[in-house]
């Protein structure tokens, strides 16, 4: 497995423990704790898949530019 592939394994885990929590507030929370806690664990998710989307963004860029000050050898 290489690290792309990771990424987006990453990628999905977390969006899908993202979406458990969302769907666990929307079912109702018993206590303003447990309601902040959970608010905080949304960003967090948030937080880190942006930081991994920021990675693919990056990775995709570099694998499309192309050196146009080198000449080629003759």
């Amino acid at each position: 497995m290489d690290g792309i592939e990771l990424l987006y394994k990453l990628k999905k885990i977390t969006e899908l423990r993202h979406q458990d929590v969302v769907n666990a507030i929307l079912g109702g929370v018993d206590n303003m704790d447990k309601y902040q806690y959970m608010l905080g664990q949304i960003r967090t998710y948030q937080y880190i898949l942006q930081e991994i989307s920021n990675l693919l963004k990056n990775k995709e860029q570099s694998d499309n530019i192309i050196d146009i000050k080198t000449r080629p050898k003759t």
